[in-house]
């Protein structure tokens, strides 16, 4: 089987191509300036952010980061597979790779029912605010990621496809992109105050 080749003067190297890491460049700078800020008022509201952080379930927040990286697996393996033109293989971890964010959906969506069912909003205090918006943010980033990964996976068993090993790789960029974002939010929500 013939390994597909990269060009590596095209603008899409780095892998996912320029446009995809400034953007992935940009998240990172929005969420870092907000967990910036989510420290700040931290130390500012110390005992405010430790009860609140009590109340949070890190059993969950915990087994969502490994839903996340072996799913972020599955997708390095799905690459792998693609540039070796082991397309079918390649889907499957592509769906694999689906799998896992859909498993942490699923246990955000059970953390979420909990948190509003007793009755915690964006607006009980500081700590909420910025839980709600930062986990919200990340899980509309995993809703996106899980539609790339379904089109790209798609386009890419149709016959004839025009999918490039550029586009298998901008996807996987992007989905990797959500779990460094979850490793930089598990810690700093979970465990830090």
């Amino acid at each position: 089987m013939e390994t597909l080749k990269i060009n590596y003067k095209s603008i899409y190297y780095p892998p996912g191509g320029i446009l995809m890491w400034i953007i992935i460049f940009l998240e990172l700078i929005t969420f870092g300036m907000a967990l910036v800020a989510f420290v700040y008022y931290g130390s500012e509201n110390t005992e405010v952010f430790h009860q609140s952080r009590m109340e949070l379930n890190t059993a969950f927040g915990a087994v969502n980061t490994v839903f996340l990286l072996t799913s972020g697996l599955f997708m390095a393996n799905a690459v792998h597979l693609f540039k070796e033109n082991e397309v079918k293989k390649s889907s499957v971890y592509f769906k694999l790779a689906m799998l896992g964010g859909f498993l942490f959906l699923a246990l955000k969506s059970v953390e979420y029912y909990h948190k509003i069912e007793s009755g915690i909003s964006l607006d009980t205090n500081m700590f909420y605010t910025f839980y709600w918006l930062l986990t919200g943010f990340h899980v509309i980033h995993v809703i996106m990621g899980l539609v790339i990964l379904a089109w790209t996976n798609y386009g890419m068993k149709k016959k004839n496809s025009d999918t490039a090993v550029e586009d298998v790789e901008a996807c996987a960029a992007f989905w990797h992109m959500c779990d460094l974002i979850w490793l930089l939010l598990f810690p700093i929500l979970y465990l830090l105050f």
